[in-house]
């Protein structure tokens, strides 16, 4: 009879982020079915269950570790991957999302939509929130302005009411010059900010986008207007996790203890869906080059959409974006190329033909002018990153 590894799964399942990896936990056990997997939900603050002290299990994956509960671990000898992303390092194995590479992500996000005034909006004494502040602030930072920052604390006794938070955002909001890109470091932050700005009656992307992170599509979709959110791949880090945890249980030492798991990407939604532009003929111009590029559109093309004169059109590009309407429409195709890449298994020939380009060769020789690198080996490594 297969004697079965006891594995305890110690992650909440009431917010999107721990259902994700609980679904990478799921996708590993699909080939590993000598997994006994006991799920305990527990507050991310929680004290160690009592149940520890006694559990003759194999291994432990842990969203909620605390000063108690490392101490109760390293005393059973039971190997744990931590997922928690808090602050202190307890010494075990660590799989988080990758804080830079999504705050990067967002601040790139409105840097390409024309915003020039950023902010962040984050919780106290969280280190995931500080790492994603931190990365956003240095991605959109510019000689002559400062990214205005946003804090206060998320749980516990110290924490604000809704109400007071509400207060304080409105206030903070009015402080801003407008328009703005604001990144704020969960979607349940985005959703307070969207909130707030209704009741300071700002309107929404006008003159404030927000982007949330986590892509949780029930508050993403409820938000009024709906919430653009960075997507961290928790299911990978759900996977990862268990697949180290396997390793541990039969005796490897671990290469290292931190690894940290790229991002999806954004799911662009109407909070941000806009091009932050002073010059309505040059909002459209951009509008329709983001729209249309990958369908092999011409500067020219742009210039009798828009009713702008050329020149005026390469200026005003140059100025904003320090690109030319040329290589607009080149970082669209590429943006888009490096995207389908990333998330498909298709051909090059094809990416080339869905990205505007006539042959596959010539993707092959901007991708690589752009990026460093060719499409194949752009794909090669996300896929070493896995």
């Amino acid at each position: 009879m297969l004697q079965k590894k006891r594995v305890a799964l110690m992650i909440e399942t009431s917010t999107i982020y721990g259902r994700e990896l609980l679904k990478g936990v799921i996708r590993f056990r699909q080939t590993h079915h000598d997994w006994s997997i006991f799920l305990e939900q527990r507050d991310l603050t929680a004290k160690p269950p009592a149940w520890l002290a006694d559990w003759k299990g194999s291994g432990i994956i842990s969203r909620v570790t605390t000063p108690e509960f490392a101490k109760a671990v390293r005393k059973s000898g039971i190997p744990i991957v931590e997922l928690t992303d808090r602050g202190q390092d307890y010494g075990f194995p660590v799989i988080r999302s990758d804080d830079d590479e999504i705050a990067r992500l967002a601040a790139e996000h409105l840097i390409e939509r024309g915003f020039q005034n950023f902010a962040y909006c984050g919780f106290e004494h969280e280190e995931w929130s500080t790492r994603r502040e931190t990365s956003f602030a240095r991605y959109v930072a510019q000689p002559d302005k400062q990214c205005a920052i946003y804090r206060s604390v998320w749980q516990g006794p110290d924490a604000r009411t809704a109400e007071d938070e509400r207060t304080e955002l409105v206030r903070w909001l009015h402080s801003l010059p407008l328009p703005v890109g604001i990144y704020c470091c969960s979607d349940v932050r985005g959703q307070q900010v969207l909130e707030a700005c209704a009741q300071a009656d700002l309107v929404i992307p006008e003159e404030v986008a927000v982007i949330g992170t986590d892509n949780d599509s029930v508050i993403c979709e409820l938000c009024d207007p709906s919430m653009t959110s960075v997507i961290p791949d928790a299911e990978e880090t759900g996977f990862q996790a268990a697949s180290l945890l396997s390793r541990l249980m039969d005796g490897e030492k671990p290469d290292e203890l931190l690894h940290v798991i790229r991002p999806v990407g954004i799911e662009v939604r109407q909070s941000s869906d806009i091009v932050a532009i002073d010059d309505p003929s040059i909002a459209t111009a951009l509008s329709y080059i983001r729209e249309n590029a990958c369908s092999g559109i011409t500067v020219q093309d742009v210039i009798a959409h828009s009713g702008l004169s050329r020149s005026t059109l390469e200026r005003q590009l140059r100025k904003l974006l320090s690109r030319s309407p040329q290589q607009e429409i080149r970082h669209v195709q590429i943006k888009r190329a490096r995207q389908l890449l990333m998330e498909t298994d298709l051909p090059m020939d094809r990416i080339a033909a869905l990205c505007g380009f006539d042959h596959p060769e010539y993707m092959h020789v901007v991708f690589r002018r752009e990026t460093n690198m060719t499409p194949g080996q752009y794909r090669r490594n996300l896929r070493a990153t896995k």
